[in-house]
């Protein structure tokens, strides 16, 4: 593999069966794909990488504001060196923001908590909730085609993720100040969620391992969005489609002298949704490998491994 397969969204409408084959057969491959002509202007995800980089401008006392201790970083800002990767020893190189689902009520789901917007910044409610609606629609056509692929109805997953915890992260990696730094600006980990939508970074960094265990620096067609396999698409269906570990290395000069900036969504199921391995991806030769978990259990499980809940 020399880097991740193309996936053209345009083929959902035109020819889904089409579509169906392509989405599965590249996630079978190594859980990761870049979704081309998705129909995201590219005015929207460029204001949106152009507000980051203005939000992580603001003066650190102004960003420490709005981190909100005890939320496990659910919502508003997380400070840089907080977040651990899992089984890592040294904390990532970066600092990011959490916007989640703007809701009405949160009396079904009180994990939907409301979101934190930094005043200095009028502009960025509206450039971020655009942004995540975007996605999210995207993310569920992709999940249309993998509900089919693995034999299920067509909305399998638009019912069970859409009042689903799920995240976008603007995301800041500083300039890498001590080169002898022992982190990395994200190490090797896996995503917690059901699939990761990603746009930016207009840097370098991102690598993928191969099955062989050969990290593969991910090259994609411009205006492209990386989507990939989360660990809980992983468990529904019993490791058929695969949770590759990823990480962002640090660059060599000159991009080591730059701030990174990166918007990933991570796509999540409702909270009460029971996420146990499909009939139909357990066999004698595959028996199910982890036992059912509600995605809230298993999200509370992951934050505590990576730091974020104490």
């Amino acid at each position: 593999m020399q880097s991740i397969p193309h996936v053209d969204m345009s083929v959902f409408k035109t020819d889904f069966d089409k579509f169906v084959q392509s989405i599965g057969e590249g996630y079978e491959v190594n859980g990761f794909v870049a979704l081309t002509h998705h129909g995201i202007p590219a005015s929207t995800i460029h204001q949106a990488l152009d507000a980051t980089r203005d939000l992580f401008a603001l003066p650190e006392d102004v960003k420490k504001q709005y981190h909100k201790p005890g939320l496990g970083g659910a919502r508003g800002y997380t400070p840089f060196g907080t977040e651990i990767a899992k089984d890592a020893k040294h904390v990532d190189l970066k600092e990011f923001w959490h916007v989640g689902r703007e809701v009405e009520n949160s009396d079904e789901y009180p994990q939907l908590v409301a979101n934190v917007w930094p005043k200095e910044l009028p502009s960025f409610k509206a450039t971020m909730t655009e942004l995540f609606s975007a996605l999210d629609e995207l993310g569920n056509q992709v999940l249309e085609g993998i509900a089919v692929y693995l034999g299920q109805p067509r909305d399998y997953f638009r019912k069970r993720v859409n009042k689903g915890n799920s995240i976008l992260r603007p995301l800041h990696y500083p300039p890498i100040v001590d080169k002898g730094t022992p982190s990395v600006r994200a190490a090797a980990h896996e995503d917690i969620n059901v699939i990761t939508l990603l746009i930016g970074s207009r840097e370098p960094g991102l690598e993928v391992m191969s099955k062989s265990g050969a990290w593969i620096p991910v090259t994609i067609l411009e205006g492209a969005i990386i989507c990939n396999v989360g660990d809980m698409l992983q468990r529904l269906t019993n490791g058929l489609l695969p949770s590759t570990t990823h990480r962002v290395v640090n660059p060599p000069a000159p991009y080591n002298e730059v701030s990174r900036y990166s918007i990933p969504f991570f796509l999540h199921f409702n909270p009460d949704v029971m996420i146990e391995a499909l009939p139909q991806c357990v066999s004698d030769e595959n028996p199910a490998k982890w036992p059912p978990i509600t995605a809230d259990d298993y999200l509370m499980e992951r934050l505590r491994e990576i730091g974020l809940i104490k």
